[in-house]
């Protein structure tokens, strides 16, 4: 069996944060959250990593990301670019947003060969998570089912104190495996509880322990084959709805196979908090944080000196 990959969804900018949020330092050694997202993979086992990135920040993901990595794990880059697409379609005029999660992860097809795993760029997922989500690929095959796993955090461990977010909120039997999953944005607090707003503008609360993902999956290369048989009709329902801002998401993706009975994924429950820079104003929480556990001694000072 393929050992595992580490793949990071890195293409998207930040726009609510105001720039290069994933290469912003969070400490006094200048390291980012994909430093402590890689060092905690490589802990966990995990020797390659790949990097969804656009084309034109390949320069700078090498020098201020790659290239601190490449000396522990291998390293390589996939490009999500608006004209990666099926034949007989094409960008619509004045659309620069990319296409979303799942074609990100279809634009790395030519590059993984195995099992591999989903982080984002810019959350902090803890290191028991990549530890957990190793184990099980390094375990688990497709069977008469695309046989998938994720890593799922308790909704009130994933806001964000500055603004609201957007997570999946999973459904879970009592074999903790995945029945069903709605992207859902505008995620905050009221009143002290999770909620996001209703149809008509009121709360609609989510109750504390609710499972949600913050898109670290564990996936067999069998994903590949079905993000490209359903990209054509996510295009032309999307392009006809909202041809500037429609989104492919791996969240839909996985819940319509799951609907389907064609995947299965165990969900993997992970009690860490989040940590994450989605707006400018959660900086300092992050910041703080790393420093915390540094002095805990989770982490070294230099995380390229002892990683392993």
């Amino acid at each position: 069996m393929t050992e595992p990959t580490l793949v990071i969804l890195a293409a998207g900018m930040g726009s609510r944060y105001g720039g290069a949020k994933q290469i912003d330092p969070i400490d006094p050694q200048g390291h980012v959250i994909i430093d402590f997202s890689m060092y905690d993979a490589i802990r966990a086992g995990f020797r390659k990593i790949v990097f969804i990135i656009k084309r034109e920040h390949e320069q700078i993901f090498h020098e201020k990301i790659g290239a601190r990595v490449a000396p522990f794990a291998e390293v390589a880059y996939a490009y999500q670019e608006l004209d990666d697409l099926p034949e007989g379609y094409s960008v619509p005029d004045g659309r620069g947003k990319p296409w979303g999660t799942a074609h990100a992860i279809l634009c790395c097809r030519n590059v993984v060969d195995g099992p591999f795993a989903i982080i984002n760029a810019d959350d902090y997922y803890g290191r028991e998570a990549f530890s957990t989500i190793y184990s099980w690929l390094a375990g688990h095959e497709d069977g008469e089912k695309l046989t998938w796993s994720m890593v799922g955090y308790l909704v009130e461990n994933t806001l964000s104190e500055s603004g609201t977010v957007t997570r999946g909120v999973c459904e879970v039997d009592e074999n903790r495996f995945l029945t069903g999953i709605r992207e859902t944005s505008g995620l905050g607090w009221t009143d002290g509880r999770p909620s996001y707003p209703g149809e008509d503008g009121a709360p609609v609360f989510v109750p504390a322990g609710t499972v949600v993902s913050m898109n670290l999956w564990g996936f067999s290369r069998g994903l590949f084959a079905e993000l490209a048989a359903g990209f054509p009709a996510f295009l032309d329902k999307g392009l006809a709805e909202n041809p500037m801002k429609c989104e492919y998401l791996i969240p839909s993706v996985v819940g319509d196979l799951v609907a389907q009975e064609k995947a299965t994924v165990e969900v993997l429950e992970s009690r860490d908090k989040w940590y994450g820079v989605t707006y400018k104003e959660d900086k300092p929480a992050v910041v703080e944080a790393i420093a915390r556990m540094k002095a805990e001694g989770i982490y070294p000072e230099e995380l390229w000196k002892e990683a392993k």
